[in-house]
């Protein structure tokens, strides 16, 4: 039978979870036990007088029947003889907006529910607007406690005559209004003499017969998650079937890149198929040894999707950290994590169109067209959380820039100035002695024959940086380029330091990542805040503290200290010229000098 996936969404106390259990009580589908929990709950928690309270089936966090509201994403499976159904029914809360984007990321219809009293609201716009954005077009708008307004047909027609309105910008492919009470069952599974005036489905009747469409017409898309290869007999690419049907015979390209080749075996533990329909988990064996792995899209030869490196997209942010324009985020698309940046600053829950720059090319295509290769999750870099979600709506450009190979490299300069190069990052608070620090050190190094160069952040922001501010995302800007800087000088065979405060430890890890294995010491120079303020050399602390100076670090901006340096000094206890002599051991114990 047909699976449909749905959510139910509104705002708060416009009933979704009752009208979800009063669906399942109304068409037959609670077992025994659950109706008697269900008897016993409604008459401990419920708000009905005892009577059963529906919502008590869905709302299973303590916090929920406390407050009366969905918090979390409740799911329930439910069959009739028609359809097999999963429901995602969503918190309404606008501070959980990102656990309704969960629910409503695999859906294909969505039931918007509102109180025919109060009209559509913002948060029934914004709901509408995020179920768009998902890819959701089938929509029923529930105008629900009709009972609570004498079932008036004018109110239901001009509350559904107002949301269609609204919904024709968003591009939904059908929108069904029906009037109903969920608290007493009307137009819930049937229809009610409640309603003469309504002549349309009742819920369950539209959930049944609407359609959604399906992606086996069109051409096939498979995503590879697994190289099987049990032995030397047997090379086989495992995976989903995304789109489209794969058969025996038909020509493939491996995308990204141009290789092709033709489907010789769809292998499964119960033996060999004549065709893998979409949503099918398969083996697929090629006929000829071609080169691909996990990530790998195999795609109709005549028709494939694109492979793009940048793009327009619509970004979900799911996390209390904003994002930050130029910090750099994991983006995981099909099977494939990938290193990514945004052009957009976004606060918890907000969404908002932004160009997203990857730093490998991915096969794609719009999220309209294809879920699986249109959307991507951000993940933070450093501890793997799930930050936010994107939806592709076109590549930037279909370019893809590669790297020109040099004869003379890295290790031939690093031989020829006769030692290894490095980038000694001296990360801290303003006024911890980190540039005093710095130039000793280069002053010792330089001494010694080696080749060096100072970075200081001081000096960058008078040139290279000076269009550059001191929000969070100018900093993440600021040791951005400097990151990038650093990573040519040690191409160029150097010893180069860099001192820069550089409080958030995701840009410090960028800059690490720049440069090879050993080719970076990270230095913390570890001052507290108190001592750092009492000397202040630069008057900064005292400024900040007057208000004259927003984002200063360590007042109203926060510093990450590091968790692992390569050396760390602590300039309370130590000299300027102990705490330098303390990194040129550490630069020796990684064969730098």
């Amino acid at each position: 039978m047909e699976l449909l996936r749905f959510i139910t969404c509104g705002s708060v106390d416009d009933g979704k979870s009752t009208l979800i259990g009063r669906l399942l009580h109304e068409s037959k589908l609670l077992h025994a036990d659950h109706l008697a929990a269900l008897e016993a709950d409604s008459r401990r928690v419920g708000t009905r007088g005892g009577e059963l309270d529906f919502a008590l089936l869905l709302d299973g966090l303590a916090a929920e029947r406390e407050q009366g509201i969905t918090i979390d994403v409740a799911y329930r499976f439910f069959t009739t003889d028609a359809r097999r159904f999963i429901v995602a029914d969503t918190p309404g809360h606008e501070q959980y907006t990102r656990n309704m984007v969960t629910g409503a990321s695999t859906a294909q219809a969505a039931v918007i529910l509102l109180d025919a009293r109060k009209g559509v609201l913002d948060q029934t716009r914004r709901h509408a607007r995020i179920v768009s954005l998902l890819g959701i077009r089938h929509v029923a708008l529930a105008v629900n406690k009709l009972d609570l307004a004498g079932y008036s047909p004018a109110l239901f027609h001009a509350v559904s005559g107002e949301f269609a309105v609204f919904a024709a910008e968003l591009g939904f492919v059908s929108t069904t209004c029906i009037p109903m009470s969920a608290t007493e069952g009307v137009n819930v599974v049937a229809r009610s003499e409640l309603t003469p005036w309504y002549d349309g489905p009742t819920l369950l009747r539209w959930l049944e017969s609407v359609d959604v469409g399906d992606t086996a017409d069109g051409p096939s898309r498979f995503l590879v998650q697994w190289v099987n290869r049990p032995d030397a007999s047997f090379r086989g690419l495992s995976g989903r079937v995304l789109r489209g049907t794969l058969r025996p015979g038909d020509r493939i390209r491996v995308l990204p890149g141009e290789r092709e080749s033709t489907v010789d075996r769809i292998v499964t533990m119960d033996g060999d198929l004549p065709r893998a329909p979409v949503g099918s988990s398969v083996t697929v064996v090629l006929a000829d040894d071609v080169d691909a792995s996990r990530g790998d899209v195999l795609a109709a030869a005549d028709d494939p999707p694109g492979t793009a490196d940048a793009f327009s997209a619509k970004l979900v942010w799911l996390n209390e950290t904003g994002l930050l324009p130029g910090r750099r985020y994991l983006a995981k698309i099909g099977a494939r994590t990938v290193g990514c940046t945004a052009t957009k600053a976004l606060g918890l829950n907000e969404i908002g169109p932004a160009d997203v720059h990857f730093d490998a090319p991915v096969p794609f295509e719009s999220y309209r067209t294809n879920r699986d290769l249109g959307s991507f999750v951000v993940l933070d870099r450093l501890t793997n959380a799930t930050v936010g979600a994107g939806m592709i709506d076109h590549a930037l450009t279909t370019r893809t820039l590669h790297r020109q190979a040099l004869t003379v490299d890295k290790r031939a300069r690093a031989e020829r100035n006769g030692h290894r190069p490095c980038v000694v990052w001296l990360t801290g608070l303003s006024g911890a002695g980190k540039s005093t620090i710095a130039d000793l050190v280069e002053r010792a190094l330089h001494a010694q024959g080696r080749h060096t160069f100072l970075l200081d952040g001081d000096n960058v922001r008078h040139g290279l940086n000076s269009d550059l501010g001191f929000s969070a995302a100018d900093r993440v800007e600021n040791v951005r380029r400097i990151a990038e800087v650093a990573a040519l000088m040690v191409d160029a065979g150097l010893i180069v330091l860099v001192s820069f405060i550089s409080p958030f430890r995701a840009e410090r890890a960028l800059a690490r990542g720049l440069v090879g294995e050993n080719e970076f010491c990270e230095v913390f120079v570890d001052t507290p805040l108190a001592v750092a303020e009492q000397r202040d050399p630069k008057g900064l602390y005292r400024r900040a503290r007057r208000g004259e100076l927003a984002d200063f670090t360590g007042i109203d901006s926060p510093y990450e200290p590091p968790e692992h340096p390569e050396v760390r000094v602590d300039t309370t206890v130590l000299t300027a010229e102990a705490a330098a002599a303390e990194v040129l051991a550490g630069l020796r114990a990684l064969g730098v000098c």
